[in-house]
């Protein structure tokens, strides 16, 4: 009896032994796995935003020369301030209202936007198409009498426009000039100044652009354009962070 006891009692102590190295063995596999997940994940989200600004002054710069060459507003400055007021195109305003500039609403008739900004859902301009932002934000500056000095300075003098924007009251972050010179420095913004007024060879650029970009007409689809630029919907849709096959007219897409 005392020897069927101990058989038993150590059958018990081995089924207890085997049972801890199993969960030993499965927590430790979690752990690796966890590992794993976390390493392969980190390098997609800083390439990502390592490009958003390029991607944005590449949709956007041949705008931005036209209405440099319309009211005489520097590309560079007009680059500068979409890119930094509208977080290279990724801001809720931006997104949602085609509104690049943080225009506010200021007697505006059109369609409008709510947004929390120096105060809680304050009203501003929504746009149809980005491009109408541009137009607007060039003529707002126009129209309004405190930044008339600015259209005595120089087109190439980004600096003095940077400063006399934060002067006039447009921002109220005492920064503001100095952000905006160090986007422009450090994408060479001013090189499409020295393009309007003709101090790049501009027919070598004009078929860089055309290349590069494509206005979006009626009729074009995702398809037909890869077909256009032998290239794929796939890398047009990553090139322009697009996350469905839906195109708007006037709309600027990278294609190459």
């Amino acid at each position: 009896m005392k020897r069927i006891s101990i058989i038993f009692l150590m059958s018990l102590l081995a089924v207890s032994c085997g049972s801890k190295r199993k969960i030993v063995t499965k927590k430790k596999g979690r752990k690796q796995k966890t590992e794993q997940v976390s390493k392969t994940r980190e390098p997609e989200k800083a390439t990502s935003s390592a490009n958003a600004t390029e991607v944005y002054i590449a949709n956007f710069r041949q705008i931005a020369m036209d209405e440099m060459r319309k009211y005489k507003i520097p590309a560079s400055i007009t680059l500068a301030q979409g890119i930094l007021e509208s977080g290279s195109g990724k801001g809720r305003l931006a997104v949602k209202a085609n509104n690049h500039f943080g225009i506010k609403c200021h007697g505006w008739k059109g369609q409008k936007i709510y947004h929390d900004d120096d105060a809680s859902q304050e009203c501003f301009r929504k746009y149809k198409h980005a491009e109408s932002s541009f137009e607007d934000h060039s003529t707002f500056l126009m129209s309004r009498s405190r930044y008339s000095k600015l259209f005595q300075l120089s087109e190439d003098n980004y600096k003095g426009w940077a400063k006399g924007l934060r002067a006039a009251g447009y921002a109220t972050d005492r920064k503001y000039p100095e952000k905006l010179i160090s986007l422009i420095e450090r994408y060479q913004l001013y090189e499409y100044d020295d393009e309007v007024l003709g101090r790049k060879e501009s027919a070598r650029n004009d078929k860089k652009n055309s290349d590069m970009n494509h206005r979006v007409v009626k009729g074009d689809t995702l398809y037909s354009l890869s077909k256009i630029y032998n290239t794929t919907v796939d890398k047009i849709k990553l090139l322009n962070n697009l996350t469905d096959n839906e195109l708007s007219i006037g709309q600027i897409l990278i294609v190459k």
